[in-house]
């Protein structure tokens, strides 16, 4: 423990000073006169050109649209968003959290899904993206309550919107005539202002409820620990409907007087890394594996093959005087500014966090749930660790709850960011706290140092018949790691005449690595492929972990916003190709 105790002290002691806020609106008029003319977003305009946005008129933007949220009737109201990142979407995000009470919602999702999110939560106004509010608008007897609709892709009103654009002019001339209600609301820190759904569809969503003190309380722990200020320019890519970019990517950053600018697309990322030059992006590993391919695609094309040896990463191989000249191109390609990599959503492989930062990149992983605004741990600007997901972060304390012989269970967190509850489900609120701790429902274990591991989902625990559990995130880090695996889900599948649980793994093959082999591959070679790899697998796992099925697929798996392969729903439906 005495290596713990020197890990946090030392951390503690180094803490970087922030200003610390207990409401979002404190936060906005301090940051108002404190980077009155330094650029908060740059955004790009219909001609291609960069325009900066500086926190001045930034802040003007939040009041005009909050007085007119006020003005029309909205204080104290659900306040509902749906659309891409982008300036109007974070305007809006602001002054709805201070006028009333904020609703974020995927943009991926279906209009009957968003309707559905309207009428739980009770929603008065939903601001969005023209291509989402007509979808919705289509089925307007689906919502069960009077909605209003501000279009952020109109700039006057018609019979249907109001346009944003006369909305946000109206709040404007009340605030240039000296009559500012939005400045006078008054926020308790505590009381309920955010409400975020925990999934894409309502069947299995809950409504996490949060405070201003809540994400207050995440913005100055993360900010203690990762150094962001006047100098961050962060390119946001994630979609902001979730916590994780929300706070981190946009919160944190205009707390500290950073700058952020908004990504065209995926297919216009590399692009966009020359156009912004950003010295942070967060991320999750699908993309970061992407990235890493891209970069070792570029060296294979113009470096001699005898520098690629596969016990060793390519810089390592290569002549100590190359080395720096190298990560100066890769650095070139990617605007030249970019150092860190903060990335989260789901576990990510150790042995990309490594070849990152070989490449010259800090690759900082973390680990958090909506329900705690969102983050509990995380690598920081001093420690890193390639296997854990992080260190407490300042204020946040987590315990292993009734660990097993290896030290793994339920992960149990207690701090500031710990959500209200959620919305009107007292079953679920009782459900998930244990003597002030939140239930996160995932398993992971701390070591002598303090650092947190995640080894997978309570629910998602295979469990066979002799009591062995068998967690599927640690066969799916094994099985995506062969090169003939592009996507994998592992599951439990109850065997009818064995009366067991048996592994089974669905499988999305690589047919780019695979078409090495056969040029022209039939479903029997593709079976035998993965069939051969699961069975060199299982040679290497104790006999209750072997993978007993496998069912392979055509279509690559559905996914989360954050590019998480969903365990339920459509990804377990037709399971076949048993082994």
């Amino acid at each position: 423990m005495k290596k713990e105790t020197n890990l946090l002290d030392f951390m503690q002691s180094h803490y970087f000073k922030r200003d610390n806020f207990s409401t979002l609106q404190e936060m906005l008029y301090f940051v108002s006169e404190k980077y009155k003319n330094q650029t908060a977003f740059v955004l790009k305009d219909t001609l291609g050109y960069l325009n900066n946005i500086t926190y001045y008129n930034f802040v003007r933007d939040v009041e005009s649209i909050g007085i007119s949220l006020i003005n029309y009737g909205f204080k104290n109201k659900k306040i509902a968003i749906v659309g891409k990142n982008s300036y109007k979407w974070a305007v809006t995000y602001l002054a709805a959290c201070i006028v009333g009470i904020v609703v974020p919602i995927d943009k991926e999702l279906q209009s009957d899904d968003i309707i559905n999110f309207l009428n739980i939560s009770e929603s008065s106004v939903i601001l969005g993206d023209n291509k989402n509010l007509k979808s919705i608008y289509s089925n307007l007897e689906k919502i069960d309550h009077e909605i209003s609709f501000i279009n952020f892709d109109l700039k006057s009103n018609n019979e249907s919107f109001y346009g944003f654009d006369a909305f946000r002019s109206a709040g404007l001339y009340h605030l240039d005539n000296d009559q500012n209600p939005f400045r006078n609301i008054n926020i308790e820190p505590d009381d309920m202002h955010f409400l975020l759904f925990t999934s894409g569809t309502t069947g299995n969503s809950k409504g996490v409820c949060l405070s201003h003190k809540n994400i207050c309380s995440n913005i100055f722990s993360i900010g203690s620990i990762v150094k962001v200020d006047t100098s961050t320019s962060i390119l946001s890519i994630l979609p902001i409907h979730h916590t994780y970019e929300c706070t981190l990517g946009f919160l944190l950053v205009i707390s500290s007087g950073g700058k952020i600018a908004y990504c065209d697309g995926l297919k216009h990322l590399a692009e966009n890394f020359i156009e912004y030059r950003p010295n942070i992006i967060l991320s999750v590993p699908l993309l970061l594996e992407k990235l890493n391919e891209k970069i070792l695609k570029q060296l294979k094309s113009s470096l001699p093959a005898r520098y690629f040896k596969k016990d060793k990463h390519i810089i390592d191989n290569l002549p100590f005087f190359i080395r720096p000249l190298v990560k100066s191109k890769i650095k070139k390609s990617f605007g030249g500014s970019l150092k860190k990599l903060i990335v989260g959503a789901s576990a990510i492989d150790p042995e990309l966090v490594k070849s990152l930062n070989k490449f010259g990149f800090k690759v900082l992983s973390g680990y958090g749930l909506t329900e705690c605004s969102p983050l509990v741990a995380g690598n920081n600007d001093w420690f890193q660790s390639a296997e854990a997901v992080g260190l407490p972060i300042p204020d946040v304390k987590f315990i292993i709850d009734s660990p097993n012989k290896e030290g793994i269970g339920e992960i149990l967190v207690k701090g500031p960011n710990v959500m209200l509850g959620y919305y009107k489900n007292e079953k679920a609120n009782l459900e998930s706290f244990k003597n002030g701790y939140f239930k996160t429902g995932d398993l992971g274990k701390i070591d002598d140092n303090g650092w947190l591991y995640v080894t997978g989902r309570y629910k998602s625990v295979i469990i066979t018949k002799n009591g062995k559990n068998v967690y599927p995130e640690e066969l799916e880090d094994i099985l995506h790691k062969n090169d003939y695996i592009e996507e994998v889900l592992v599951t439990g599948n109850y065997n009818e005449k064995k009366k067991d649980t048996e592994v089974t793994a669905l499988i999305v093959p690589n047919m780019n690595n695979i078409k090495q082999l056969v040029k022209k591959p039939t479903k029997e070679d593709i079976a035998k492929i993965i069939n051969n790899v699961i069975k060199s697998i299982n040679e290497k796992l104790p006999n209750f972990k072997h993978i007993k099925n496998v069912s392979i697929r055509q279509e690559e798996f559905e996914k989360t916003t954050t590019q998480k392969i969903k365990r339920y729903g459509k990804n377990l439906e037709n399971v076949s190709n048993k082994k």
